[in-house]
């Protein structure tokens, strides 16, 4: 595994974020910053996906390990036994091949070793940039609080200088839709109490001729 791309995906991930977000000509910060957490994510998927292929890495390499060192025990048991029948063809057969499976073997052990440990850096660095991303995720969080206010308080500041300049307009508006709307609410009050007061001048009329 080449240690230049775990030096890119590293440099990439360690950018002078809050250098990038505190610059003053900066027009959108939180945009800026959801682009470079995209790219973050895909170079972290990279990762990713390297160190699945490191783990199918690590177990073939031990398939081969183990083949070639029972392969290796198995010439070694052989050439036992043709040495003490005195079958010097077969014995020199079998030494022969055991040399070469025990030599396939100690490679593929090697290998197997510094796979391992390349898989161990590789989940470390793995480990690092999720925290650096979570880190980032909440710096986006914190901006995005920043930006909210900001506008909250532009367009209240807004509605303030609105009201300054134009203070009497605004209250006259204002009065004139309460006294329309009392008007309305009075208008329909009477409309629905009309018929119930007749009624009632009428029974009134009508007991009182009752009693003379």
């Amino acid at each position: 595994m080449s240690t230049n791309i775990f030096t890119r995906i590293m440099d990439n991930i360690s950018a002078d974020l809050h250098h990038l977000m505190d610059k003053k000509e900066e027009k959108n910060p939180v945009a800026a910053l959801n682009q470079y957490l995209r790219q973050s994510e895909l170079e972290k998927e990279k990762v990713r996906k390297m160190i699945e292929r490191q783990y199918k890495l690590k177990d073939e390499f031990t398939r081969e390990y183990l083949k070639a060192q029972d392969l290796a025990d198995k010439r070694k048991r052989q050439a036992d036994i043709a040495e003490q029948a005195g079958e010097t063809d077969l014995y020199e057969f079998a030494v022969k091949e055991y040399e070469e499976y025990e030599k396939r073997a100690a490679r593929l052990k090697q290998s197997r070793e510094e796979t391992i440990e390349q898989l161990v850096a590789l989940e470390n660095k793995y480990e690092e940039m999720k925290h650096r991303l979570k880190d980032m995720h909440m710096r986006r969080m914190e901006l995005m609080g920043r930006e909210n206010i900001a506008r909250a308080n532009q367009q209240m500041n807004q509605v303030i200088d609105d009201v300054s300049d134009k203070p009497f307009a605004k209250f006259a508006e204002l009065e004139q839709y309460i006294e329309n709307l009392e008007y309305k609410v009075n208008s329909s009050y009477y409309k629905s109490t009309f018929d119930s007061k007749i009624a009632k001048l009428e029974k009134e009329l009508q007991d009182k001729e009752n009693v003379e």
